[in-house]
């Protein structure tokens, strides 16, 4: 499938600098990155975005992944393989993802159990984080971009900027 036009944020002059600068922010407050990406994952699961994760060994190796809990993300509630604080954020994460319906999706216990685990800081950069992720999924779900393969070795990535060119 090929996607209906190019990413948005590449065809609205000056949309991609300010979202990048807000990923920066974000990944600037403590947070681990290795739990920032656990968000991501999830969050992009419950909206059905399609990630491509390593499964076996040798992919985690050639993708240079060294987290072996990606695949289990999804059952992140009867694994035992997360931390106290990274179930927080992954319950935080599910609740303000699914909002649809819902009187109150985001409950004091689910957000109490989180600020239990971050300052208010890194606790607002991760609601952020899990809205910037919502709109990304959106955003590439109406253009019908292509998947995230996350076996993509880091040390070799290629920006989206350098891979897609922009409108004319």
């Amino acid at each position: 499938m090929s996607p209906r036009m190019p990413n948005p944020s590449l065809v609205v002059p000056d949309v991609l600098p300010p979202m990048r600068a807000l990923v920066k922010a974000v990944n600037s407050v403590g947070v681990p990155l290795a739990t920032l990406v656990l968000v991501h994952l999830r969050v992009s699961q419950i909206n059905g975005r399609t990630v491509h994760l390593p499964t076996k060994p040798q992919e985690f190796e050639d993708a240079g992944e060294e987290d072996r809990r990606l695949p289990v993300v999804e059952t992140w509630r009867e694994q035992t393989c997360f931390t106290d604080a990274e179930r927080s954020l992954l319950a935080l994460a599910e609740a303000a993802t699914r909002i649809d319906g819902v009187k109150d999706p985001v409950s004091d216990e689910v957000w109490e159990e989180a600020a239990r685990h971050w300052n208010q800081v890194q606790l607002a950069a991760v609601v952020l984080h899990i809205g910037l992720v919502n709109l990304w999924n959106r955003v590439n779900v109406v253009t019908k971009q292509e998947a995230v393969d996350w076996r993509i070795n880091p040390k070799t990535w290629k920006p989206m900027t350098s891979r897609l060119s922009p409108a004319p």
